[in-house]
C-alpha cells in the first residue's frame, strides 16, 4: 500500500480488535507468526484507505517481538529488507506499538507478553519509531526492575527526541541478540547475546557512545556531545 505524506492533524486510532486479526484467537496467534507480514500490509492498507488520517495498533510488532524473545530467535526482528518487521517498518508514523493490553495481558491474559522479557520489550518500543503505549499494569510493577526500566527508557526517548519517524538502522539480528542505532543518537541491544556499539567500532560525532541505562537483557547507549 502507498504511504501518503499528510499534514492532517485530526487522527483516530484503529479499534483495538483489528478486523484482520479477529479470525485468529490470541492463544493460537503465535502459530501464525509467519503470516504476520501479510497482516502488516493489511494494517498499512487500512490506514491508507483513511487518507493517512488514522493510526493502528501494531499487532505485528507485538507478535513478532514476543516470539523473538520467547524462542530466542532475535533474527525475526529484521525483515527481508533490513527493516523492523512490524508496521513501524513500513509506516511508523501510523503505528501504535504495545506489548500488552487489557485483553492480551492483565486478568484476561489471552496472549501475554513473556513476563521476564518485559524490560527488553520496552527497550525496543521506547527506542524505536511509532507511538509506544505503556500498559499501566506494567508501569506500576516494581518487580523485575520493570518500573525503573520503563521510566529510564522514557527519559532516554524524551532526552534524545526519538519520535514517530525516527530512523532505525539494524546493526545485528541473530539468534541471541538484536541491535540497532536510532537517528545517530542512540544505540540499543536486546537479548542474552553480547553486543555494544563500542565493541564493533560504532562512533557518533567521532566519539564512542556512553551507556545510559541497562537491565535484564537490554542496554541503551547515547551519543556524547
Amino acid at each position: 500500500g502507498s504511504r501518503p505524506s499528510t499534514g492532517a492533524t485530526k487522527q483516530m486510532v484503529l479499534p483495538l480488535r483489528l478486523t484482520s486479526l479477529q479470525r485468529v484467537s490470541y492463544n493460537k496467534l503465535h502459530a501464525h507468526v509467519y503470516t504476520l507480514s501479510a497482516r502488516r500490509q493489511q494494517t498499512v492498507n487500512w490506514c491508507d484507505q483513511t487518507g493517512g488520517t488514522a493510526s493502528a495498533f501494531d499487532f505485528t510488532t507485538k507478535g513478532i517481538l514476543q516470539e523473538a524473545v520467547s524462542r530466542r530467535e532475535y533474527w525475526r526482528l529484521s525483515d527481508s529488507q533490513g527493516r523492523p518487521p512490524g508496521v513501524i517498518g513500513l509506516w511508523p508514523s501510523r503505528a501504535v506499538t504495545f506489548l500488552d493490553n487489557h485483553d492480551t495481558g492483565s486478568t484476561l491474559n489471552h496472549w501475554p507478553y513473556p513476563w521476564k522479557n518485559l524490560p527488553e520489550g520496552y527497550a525496543y518500543l521506547l527506542t524505536h519509531p511509532g507511538t509506544p503505549c505503556i500498559f499501566y499494569d506494567h508501569l506500576k510493577t516494581e518487580g523485575n526492575g520493570l518500573r525503573k526500566a520503563i521510566l529510564d527508557l522514557i527519559n532516554v526517548r524524551k532526552a534524545h527526541g526519538i519520535h514517530v519517524r525516527s530512523k532505525v538502522t539494524i546493526r545485528k539480528a541473530s539468534a541471541d541478540v538484536y541491535a540497532a542505532t536510532i537517528d545517530d543518537k542512540l544505540a540499543m541491544k536486546i537479548g542474552p547475546g553480547d553486543w555494544s556499539p563500542n565493541m564493533v567500532g560504532i562512533k557518533i560525532n567521532n566519539k564512542e557512545l556512553k551507556l545510559n541505562c541497562s537491565g535484564h537483557q537490554f542496554a541503551v547507549w547515547e551519543a556524547q556531545p
